[in-house]
């Protein structure tokens, strides 16, 4: 039996644990730097996730994942939300292979920019529940 994380609109959420993800420690400081950072559109989602507040799932700010820093990690999910900012524009390449080693953790990942978040963050909290229900609902 699958073990449940939480529900949402009444759907159940399987619990998605991916186990020894790989660590580089030499990033904690530049992770710890982000995080207080401040950067605009992750204070504004970390407001609508921090302390469980999104159906209860407990959200990582600048996680380490191998040699790479994600802006927010759902553990219980195995999940990777990425802000995309103005300085992604210029690196399609690197963001596409950052992606794949993600994907090949056994980790799912949800991007959204910058300016989504800034201007229609309800509706990106919207899109990020329906991802959820979709990778990881369970039908009844």
């Amino acid at each position: 039996m699958q073990e449940i994380l939480t529900h949402i609109n009444q759907i159940p959420i399987r619990k998605n644990f991916i186990d020894n993800l790989p660590y580089n420690p030499t990033l904690k400081l530049l992770a710890r730097e982000k995080r207080k950072a401040g950067i605009l559109s992750e204070v504004l989602f970390w407001q609508q996730v921090r302390a469980k507040q999104f159906h209860n799932i407990d959200f990582d700010r600048q996680r380490i994942i191998g040699n790479y820093i994600v802006d927010f990690y759902i553990k219980a999910l195995g999940l990777v939300i990425e802000i995309d900012g103005i300085s992604h524009e210029d690196k399609m390449e690197y963001d596409t292979e950052r992606q794949r080693y993600l994907e090949a953790q056994g980790l799912k990942v949800f991007r959204v920019t910058d300016g989504e978040v800034k201007k229609e963050i309800l509706d990106v909290m919207e899109r990020l529940k329906a991802f959820i229900i979709d990778a990881y609902g369970i039908s009844i």
